[in-house]
């Protein structure tokens, strides 16, 4: 399947290829989770390529919105659901009491987003999944706020520059919180092809068994898989 998307630059093409795939009826449950406000919701609505104020779109706003763990089935492949998680530390769901809370044991992996920086429940959640020896990432939404706000206060701005000081700090942080290995992705929901949206990919891609792998090739935003149709090994541009 890789090789088919990697051949073609296409939409038409794309489309085709994962109409092969759709008798894939395979579950595949993807938790949403992080502090109350980090973007979460807008998230899982870039993921089934809505936007906010569509129809069956998770409802968005600049306080938390989600009182308990609800799911959202993606439009076109049902079998993927993505699960919109309330914000961890909040008095109706505690740090120390948020996974048995919302039901872990259903969920295939955990991406744990933030705003700004990583903070102590964000930390305490990914100590307590990796007792549980699930799957997580850490995903820094809203990349394109910090980098418009840099170029506003930087003579000599340079994208790549400022994102690796930020993804940087984010994993020393991390890293120094008994965080085995964590791996952090700088995106923007409204530029899903952007940043490390791509990377975050197949970072979830290499962590599923391979059962589960066509059903997250399903539910992937069609913009990834042009992307990634255009960049093979000979023609891989530099990360924008």
């Amino acid at each position: 399947m890789k090789t088919a998307l990697q051949h073609t630059d296409r939409p038409s093409d794309v489309g085709k290829t994962m109409e092969s795939l759709q008798d894939n009826n395979t579950q595949l449950n993807i938790a949403i989770t992080g502090e109350s406000g980090s973007g979460k919701s807008t998230f899982v609505n870039a993921l089934r390529e809505l936007s906010d104020d569509d129809e069956g779109a998770a409802p968005t706003g600049v306080t938390e919105t989600t009182s308990e763990a609800t799911p959202y089935p993606h439009p076109n492949y049902p079998n993927v659901t993505f699960w919109d998680l309330p914000g961890i530390g909040t008095t109706k769901f505690p740090a120390d009491k948020y996974l048995e809370l919302v039901g872990f044991e259903k969920f295939d992996f955990f991406i744990i987003i933030s705003a700004v920086r990583f903070r102590e429940n964000d930390v305490k959640l990914a100590q307590e999944i990796q007792k549980m020896e699930k799957k997580f990432y850490f995903v820094r939404s809203k990349i394109d706020n910090d980098l418009r706000a840099e170029e506003r206060s930087q003579r000599e701005f340079k994208v790549e520059k400022t994102l690796s000081q930020i993804r940087q700090v984010c994993i020393q942080g991390l890293t120094g919180s008994s965080i085995k290995t964590p791996q952090v992705f700088l995106v923007s929901s409204f530029q899903l092809h952007q940043y490390d949206f791509p990377l975050l990919h197949k970072a979830l891609e290499s962590g599923l068994p391979e059962v589960k792998r066509d059903a997250l090739l399903l539910a992937t935003p069609k913009q990834i898989h042009i992307r990634e149709a255009r960049v093979t090994p000979c023609n891989r541009p530099e990360r924008v």
